[in-house]
């Protein structure tokens, strides 16, 4: 319980009916969640808007309604605070009535189109194996000391944060690792969270389905950067164009990472093998089981953020040497007579290419390399053509197929990416709708020695269609089908 006046510190409130020194047992965007004396936020979520069930929330119990538009008629019994923005208002309040758990202990958001699930993960896994207390919160799952929360979002709503960050603080974590979306910074997710320092990963081409333009993409992030104080620190990428836009007008601790120019923390890849890498990290050679150019970059992100935090160097470089490939992200198994299957999340054309210039670089050549590749629906169509230039420019042969399709027909989508194929690639690709039997017919083509990649899904286990999610697991179709063919 807390009072109504203390959970409405920080909200910019425009007016007032009623009085604030009541008691409050719970906040709720959602009125079928809606309990006695509880506080209900109105939010306009596009598909819906929480006004038009303000009525329902004051029948289940509501006693105070915080909203941009107060209702026609006022129910005398009820407080209704009026706001100009109720997701701003709703991450204020979520973090004042769980005591503020953010500013009580280490928050580090990452930010970037890819690598935030990865550098996320490994941080956590590296603190953890230090036995240090430590949190996630990421795309795949939220997790503390023995607990495991599957996510719905890569950046959840301020309620379920504050909760979960008030049950970190009270078990004794004292640093939490959050990705952080530009969809959950737009919509105001993280608003009310003290944060002790940001990573930029990279920027591609991507959700321009829900931001108006790439600029407006970028700039969104770069809010995470303008609001950290003069106390935290801001590590970016310095390679990726946009890494330093992020540093400007940021009053933290500005530190960078690269591997090609000057920064403060370097990486080098001195070889690349499918079982792991040899890097050399600030003149330190290590061997690490992850792949790519693109792991490098995220395992330099770690150190540097480890090094940030505290951490002693050669101990940290030990503890990295031992992390493992996060589940979905570059995950391989071979077959007995020497078939690989790679599984990654790779969505976007520039992870994609990363994937597939990966392979291409530790591959002998003597051997086909089979690109598995579809698009969700409901989202940016813009990168579809380029997802299947890229993808047969850099295959031997390429199955387009379905990903998420959601609320798109399948086909249209596979025409969509067919169309940005060259001609002269024309002959590398085919068409099989149904992911199941794409993933059989590579299978089935497959030599010893071929490489299979399936990707768009990664740690994803199931397929949405139409509203409704499938059970589907990549990983274990592919490997239940090799095994079959052997």
């Amino acid at each position: 319980m807390k009072k109504l006046k203390e959970i409405l510190y920080k909200v910019a409130i425009e007016r007032v009916s009623g009085l604030t020194n009541g008691s409050v047992t719970d906040i709720a965007v959602d009125s079928r969640q809606v309990i006695k004396n509880c506080i209900f936020v109105a939010v306009n979520g596009g598909d819906m808007d929480g006004h038009d069930y303000i009525n329902e929330a004051i029948a289940s119990g509501a006693s105070s309604i915080v909203c941009e538009q107060l209702p026609k008629v006022l129910n005398q019994e009820v407080v209704y605070i009026q706001v100009n923005d109720s997701r701003a208002a709703l991450g204020y309040m979520a973090a004042n009535f769980h005591n503020t758990p953010s500013s009580q202990l280490h928050l580090i958001g990452i930010t970037g189109t890819n690598g935030k699930t990865t550098v996320a993960t490994l941080l956590f896994d590296l603190f953890n194996n230090q036995k240090k207390k430590v949190g996630l919160i990421s795309t795949v799952a939220i997790r503390y000391d023995d607990k495991y929360f599957e996510s719905t979002h890569t950046t959840p709503n301020p309620i379920v944060i504050n909760q979960h960050l008030r049950s970190m603080v009270d078990s004794g974590v004292t640093h939490c690792f959050i990705e952080v979306s530009s969809h959950g910074i737009d919509q105001k997710r993280i608003t009310g969270l003290a944060f002790t320092g940001a990573i930029f990963t990279n920027l591609t081409h991507d959700h321009l389905d829900y931001h108006p333009s790439f600029k407006h993409y970028r700039d969104t992030k770069k809010l995470l950067f303008d609001g950290l104080d003069k106390n935290g620190f801001a590590l970016t990428n310095v390679d990726d164009k946009n890494g330093r836009v992020m540093l400007q007008n940021c009053k933290a601790k500005k530190q960078t990472y690269s591997m090609h120019q000057y920064a403060d923390f370097k990486v080098q890849v001195l070889e690349h093998q499918f079982n792991g890498m040899l890097l050399k990290i600030n003149q330190n050679e290590i061997w690490t089981q992850l792949q790519g150019e693109f792991n490098a970059y995220n395992l330099l992100a770690v150190y540097a953020t480890a090094q940030i935090l505290g951490d002693e160097s050669w101990s940290c470089l030990k503890s990295i040497s031992q992390l493992k490939n996060v589940p979905g992200r570059f995950q391989t198994y071979q077959t007995s007579n020497g078939v690989m299957l790679v599984i990654d999340y790779a969505h976007t054309p520039d992870a994609l290419k990363n994937v597939l210039n990966t392979i291409n670089k530790i591959r002998t050549q003597n051997e086909s390399l089979f690109t598995i590749i579809g698009c969700g629906g409901n989202r940016d169509q813009e990168k579809r053509p380029l997802m299947g230039k890229t993808a047969a420019s850099l295959s031997s042969k390429v199955i387009f197929t379905s990903d998420n399709p959601r609320d798109e027909d399948p086909e249209q989508i596979i025409e969509q990416i067919n169309a940005g194929v060259k001609p002269i690639d024309f002959k590398k690709t085919m068409s099989v709708t149904q992911r199941r039997e794409a993933i059989k017919v590579a299978c089935q083509m497959s030599k010893p020695g071929d490489i299979i990649l399936i990707a768009g899904k990664g740690h994803e286990n199931y397929q949405e269609i139409r509203g409704e999610r499938k059970p589907f697991d990549d990983y274990k179709i592919a490997k239940e089908m090799l095994s079959k063919i052997l």
